[in-house]
């Protein structure tokens, strides 16, 4: 098991601590539905150093990772952060990540679960490339300070009001002492920005402590992974493994949003064209249920007209909306907003309506 920098700081705090994706990281503290509140009313402080980070450096740098992933590269200029996927050559997904412009590098945010996967699959499509691709994952910390407290707690910690930058964009700033990029990204819905500094004991001591302290009068809590579901479910955000994996592609995903089919040449285009000229035969759909407090779960039949169509892709009860909501794969026809539907919870059908995410709004 792989720990991160903060692990000793989670069981000082009472965290519940499991396995995910190969790291002890904290699934709650308080408790998953006053974390999730916290995070919508006032803030929250994540520990999400299991995710992978690489660097890409070389003349080629640019043109590998527009080779490898469905966005357009090239039209991310330095200080910016764009979303985007990585693609098998028919279409499916590898994984979905977060892609910095550094100037004269790229740093590439992937998920813990794929680290291994993406790391060889890049630095396979690097051959014969002027392009070197570094694992720096295990020396970097990263935080997650999300709420719309969030502004006056990292001014608090690094002495600046950073509450002017543009979604999607990062900066360098010192965090009590602690050299960090600052990014006004994250995975919640909310205002909030992502923190990368060096992954020592005491580094993780310092940027923790001091930003508990700073929020304590603004509400922040330590919130957990569990919390952290809860959140990216309701504004509709894919999990991988969960709503993309390698048997589904950006467009029936939703995702054709990162998908520049026009950029030129990347792995997956040609089968992605397919797919859009014939259109997808099934999209990822949201839906609410109808009876109070039922909750959906991954792999809950979805089923309309007397069949099951589809299955739940994600689920749970929304702390916001105290209403079972999730998503799922449905024929293109039964995606559209509207379409009545029904989940099968414990051998009960459970009347459902499709709705576009997100499932709650925020003022990101």
């Amino acid at each position: 098991m792989k720990e991160t920098a903060f692990l000793a700081i989670h069981r000082e705090l009472g965290a519940k601590v499991v396995d995910f994706a190969g790291y002890l990281m904290p699934v709650s503290y308080s408790g998953i539905i006053e974390e999730h509140r916290a995070v919508r009313s006032h803030a929250g402080l994540f520990d999400v150093s299991h995710m992978g980070e690489f660097e890409v450096t070389g003349p080629d740098a640019g043109a590998l990772v527009q080779k490898v992933t469905t966005n357009d590269v090239s039209r991310l200029d330095r200080g910016k952060v764009h979303y985007s996927a990585m693609c098998r050559p028919g279409g499916g997904i590898i994984d979905d990540l977060l892609v910095y412009h550094k100037g004269d590098s790229y740093m590439l945010v992937v998920n813990a679960s794929n680290l291994s996967k993406d790391l060889d699959w890049i630095r396979e499509a690097a051959r014969g490339m002027s392009a070197e691709v570094r694992d720096r994952s295990d020396d970097t910390s990263l935080l997650a300070l999300q709420g719309p407290r969030s502004h006056d707690i990292l001014a608090s910690v690094t002495g600046r009001d950073l509450s002017a930058m543009a979604y999607y964009t990062w900066t360098e700033a010192n965090v009590l002492g602690v050299k960090a990029v600052v990014s006004r990204t994250g995975y919640t819905g909310e205002a909030g920005y992502e923190l990368y500094f060096d992954a020592s004991a005491v580094s993780a001591r310092t940027v923790w402590d001091g930003i508990m302290t700073a929020g304590k009068s603004h509400g922040l809590r330590p919130v957990g992974l569990g919390a952290r579901d809860t959140l990216r479910l309701e504004m509709g955000y894919c999990l991988y493994g969960n709503d993309i994996d390698e048997t589904t592609n950006p467009l029936e995903a939703g995702l054709g949003w990162i998908t520049k089919l026009g950029k030129g040449d990347f792995i997956g285009r040609e089968a992605l064209l397919k797919v859009k000229d014939a259109g997808p035969a099934r999209k990822l759909a949201g839906f609410t249920l109808d009876e109070p407090r039922a909750v959906p779960r991954q792999h809950y039949p979805l089923s309309a007209e007397g069949g099951q169509l589809g299955e739940v892709t994600s689920g749970t009860l929304s702390p916001t909306l105290d209403r079972g909501i999730g998503m799922g794969y449905l024929p293109t026809r039964m995606s559209v907003p509207g379409t009545r539907v029904a989940v099968t919870i414990r051998g009960k059908l459970v009347p459902a309506t499709t709705v576009q995410p997100p499932f709650v709004k925020t003022n990101v």
